[in-house]
């Protein structure tokens, strides 16, 4: 049996391609290999939104080379937003690659990999003729959560961001196909899973008139399906965070209550420069909409620092924004120019060493605000659904609040199970408790 190693970078978009590109690899009859250098197909399913994937990816590729050079059998391809953003170019910077494929393009790999798992040397890209992968088979990590794709693509311009050259314009999926695969993953025992699209509050608005349905009834259709526990969904963009999701959020028993809200800066000024399309103050005013709403609400966030003419007053007010919603995590980013991207071209680039003394600030105000967060659940007894064995510890236990808190437990739950567990301790990033009261099995 020839088998097959996929290597994933950047977002859960990413995540759940692969999920799917492996499903595919397997209908093929490959079987995965646990090491680049026990496979005869290397698939690296790429970022490029940042530059610090793209290094891990070069420093990947590199050594798949090496591979290769000792076993020329072996095929290699490369998947995802690096290679739609190189498309021809790939092969001309890396010409020992055989098969390259955009991320619209998923559907089509197995044409290209072959039966037999051997390369056939072309490029093919996703802008073209993209497809959603719904229909493709799938090898999840977990058998009880899932990734549930209802959109592709963007129509937002930020003006740092690669995503609608790499993936398109927006276009949202039937609603029908996404409850019908809702309800086939609640049939397979699936209990949480999460609805991705690169801005999910929009969903819905380019279908036609007939097949519309707006995001908040999307969520509603998902609540109704039997079996379904948990909802989750990412990323929203603030700019379409309307009251009918807020209002689905608070009503529906299964979505949960954790909203992933990017920020990016808390100065209005530099949100301007970075076309967000939205105000401090109007963010300010969707935090309080959201915590008035939903009232256990979680809230993450993404943060970059050093955008072109950030100054120290405006990093300030980022910070500000940062204490004031109180956020219960954040992902901090250090300004990466993109190639094709409008902030690329701006004037009053920052040096690297005032980015990098600026990020450090940030991130230890975000983990002082998150410690704070979580020291409050303290004494408190939450929901968690079982992952796994800790990471640090296989003694013990790993899962999920609804809130999206990790918590590490002593216990004998079995992954995908529901139990209580009351709260003793906390860090910036996780929880800690004992086991309480089996909530189901």
């Amino acid at each position: 049996m020839k088998r097959y190693h996929v290597t994933t970078f950047g977002c859960q978009m990413n995540a759940h391609d692969s999920e799917r590109i492996k499903g595919m690899l397997e209908s093929l009859g490959l079987g995965e290999a646990v090491s680049q250098d026990e496979a005869d197909v290397l698939v690296f399913n790429t970022c490029t939104i940042r530059e610090k994937p793209d290094q891990r990816f070069a420093a990947h590729l590199a050594q798949a080379a090496a591979l290769k050079q000792r076993e020329p059998e072996k095929v290699i391809a490369v998947g995802g937003c690096y290679a739609e953003a190189q498309r021809e170019r790939l092969f001309e910077l890396y010409p020992y690659v055989d098969v390259a494929f955009g991320p619209g393009s998923i559907p089509h790999l197995a044409d290209w990999i072959g039966a037999g798992g051997e390369g056939i040397g072309r490029g093919a890209f996703g802008l073209e003729e993209r497809s959603f992968a719904g229909e493709l088979p799938m090898r999840r990590e977990r058998a009880f959560q899932a990734w549930v794709q209802i959109s592709m693509g963007c129509n937002s311009k930020c003006a740092y961001c690669i995503v609608p050259s790499v993936r398109g314009r927006e276009q949202s999926r039937r609603p029908g196909e996404v409850v019908a695969e809702v309800t086939g993953l609640a049939r397979e025992g699936v209990r949480e899973i999460t609805l991705l699209g690169q801005n999910v509050n929009s969903y819905g608005r380019d279908l036609p008139p007939e097949a519309r349905i707006e995001f908040g009834e999307l969520l509603r259709a998902c609540d109704a399906v039997e079996g379904i526990e948990r909802i989750r969904f990412t990323s929203p963009h603030p700019k379409d965070f309307r009251a009918p999701v807020i209002a689905a959020m608070a009503e529906c028993d299964a979505v949960c209550e954790h909203a992933h809200l990017p920020l990016q800066s808390g100065s209005t000024r530099i949100l301007k420069a970075m076309r967000r399309t939205y105000s401090r103050e109007r963010y300010l005013r969707l935090v309080d909409e959201l915590r008035a709403g939903i009232p256990d609400l979680a809230l993450t966030t993404d943060l970059i620092v050093g955008f072109p003419g950030e100054t120290e007053e405006d990093f300030r007010a980022t910070l500000d924004v940062v204490e004031e919603v109180g956020f219960d995590g954040a992902f901090t980013f250090v300004f990466s120019p993109r190639r094709g991207t409008e902030a690329a071209t701006m004037s009053g680039q920052l040096p690297d060493e005032v980015k990098a003394e600026r990020i450090e600030r940030l991130i230890e105000l975000c983990q002082r605000v998150a410690l704070e967060r979580n020291r409050g659940r303290v004494g408190r007894v939450e929901q968690v659904l079982v992952e796994g064995p800790s990471r640090t510890d296989p003694a013990r236990l790993r899962g999920r609040t609804r809130r999206n808190t990790t918590v590490n437990f002593p216990g004998e739950a079995r992954p995908g199970e529901l139990v209580d567990v009351r709260i003793e301790g906390a860090t910036s990033t996780t929880l800690r408790g004992v086991q309480a009261v089996l909530v189901a099995t």
